[in-house]
């Protein structure tokens, strides 16, 4: 399959989002501020503010995606936030659909045709911070033909030294139920429960640079394991190559193929540092991500982003990410049969757990469309990234090009 990095339906798209957001902002919606800059108040807010003073902030966006293992997803969002900068409050929230086709290796290895489906999401966040103690919750819905998941959590924030230092410690619930598509959960479900502890350090560093520091800490318990995913076996001392495709590995394999089976605990950790600096006519941001679990899987990410202000109004740059990481304990690239033919007690076909280098490059485009007292209060943004995916132990595939393009409309009344 030959990829197009700017398809004429996300050109079109991005048209579309302007028009939808223009037509719900004249409804009533009036967005708020998530980074953009406000209009100024009037000369009497200004001598007088009012504490019931709100700003709006709405954002509609666009995104696709395609690889090279014939999977297609289509992405359109709305959000809103609504808060008071001068009580200390703010409630916003999110709905999402993902519209995904797919007809990859795994799919036909199985012998099913091509596979669609439609996932919505829904998500809510309040916080409430007067002066420097603060809380927040928050709480997700996402619905799928064949799972279930929804999650619940809260956080407090504190700021110290004049606020240069900001803590935060937070804690969320999440619950999923995968069953299959046209069965019923009380006749076949699987259930993971997760528990996930967040804390993180912000620091101002100077006029110019901010600096944090996250440590996150998940724990789940439940079957995770995929009710789709039969495992090919082979006899003990059977050869099977990288990369071996559908036919090969069916000439090969014996007639057994399990469903995957997953350990029932998993404990993922995770350490994450960012700095970024504003220098002039251009701002930098740097992120590193350590991970760990107890799997033994053990990853690193490194992501930057450059963007430069090309006028008044246009700000743009290039991003890079690359991440590594090793496999699960696990696994193999061919699964064989134990002493007395026995299945392997823990078996999967997810190559996302196996060991692979992934390297994305991108460009990033911000134009402000709102009036020369206020460019920023209307803002058409483009996101182009390209990911090229190496997978160094696996059957079917060695390796996968990806592209996620999007579109997003931010607006602040």
């Amino acid at each position: 399959m030959r990829l197009q990095l700017i398809s004429p339906r996300l050109l079109g798209a991005a048209l579309g989002v302007f028009v939808i957001a223009t037509t719900v902002a004249r409804a009533g919606a009036q967005p708020s501020g998530s980074g953009a800059a406000q209009a100024p108040p009037s000369a009497d807010a200004t001598t007088s503010p009012s504490p019931s003073l709100l700003t709006e902030h709405f954002s509609a966006s666009y995104g696709q995606y395609a690889d090279t293992d014939h999977v297609f997803v289509e992405t359109p969002s709305i959000s809103g936030t609504v808060s008071s900068p001068t009580a200390g409050w703010s409630v916003g929230g999110e709905y999402l659909v993902d519209v995904v086709s797919a007809a990859s290796v795994d799919i036909v290895s199985t012998a099913s045709r091509r596979w669609n489906e439609v996932r919505q999401e829904g998500n809510v966040v309040a916080s409430y911070k007067p002066r420097a103690f603060g809380v927040q919750a928050s709480g997700s819905v996402s619905d799928e033909p064949d799972y279930l998941s929804w999650s619940a959590g809260g956080a407090v924030t504190q700021d110290l030294l004049d606020k240069n230092l900001t803590w935060t410690l937070g804690y969320a619930h999440g619950h999923d139920v995968a069953g299959r598509t046209g069965t019923t959960f009380s006749v076949f479900s699987r259930v993971v429960d997760r528990n996930a502890f967040n804390a993180a350090l912000t620091l101002v560093l100077s006029p110019t640079t901010v600096g944090s520091l996250i440590g996150d800490a998940i724990l789940e318990n439940g079957d995770p394991s995929k009710p789709y995913r039969y495992i090919p076996l082979f006899a003990p001392g059977m050869s099977v190559p990288r990369g071996a495709s559908v036919g090969l590995v069916n000439a090969l394999r014996v007639s057994a193929r399990p469903l995957e089976q997953l350990p029932l605990s998993r404990q993922r950790y995770a350490l994450s540092a960012r700095v970024a600096h504003r220098f002039h006519g251009a701002t930098l941001r740097l992120d590193e991500r350590l991970y760990a679990d107890s799997w033994a899987m053990a990853a690193t990410t490194t992501d930057a982003e450059l963007l430069f202000d090309a006028g008044r109004r246009v700000e743009l740059g290039p991003h890079a990410r690359l991440h590594a990481q090793t496999a699960v304990s696990f696994w193999q690239r061919a699964y064989t049969f134990g002493l007395g033919f026995d299945y392997p007690a823990l078996r999967t076909g997810d190559r996302e757990l196996g060991p692979l280098v992934n390297l994305t490059g991108g460009w990033t485009l911000r134009i402000g469309l709102g009036g020369d007292a206020n460019q920023s209060s209307w803002v058409l943004g483009f996101d182009l990234n390209a990911t090229s995916t190496q997978y160094l132990d696996d059957l079917y595939v060695t390796s996968r090009v990806s592209v996620l393009g999007g579109a997003t409309l931010e607006t602040d009344l």
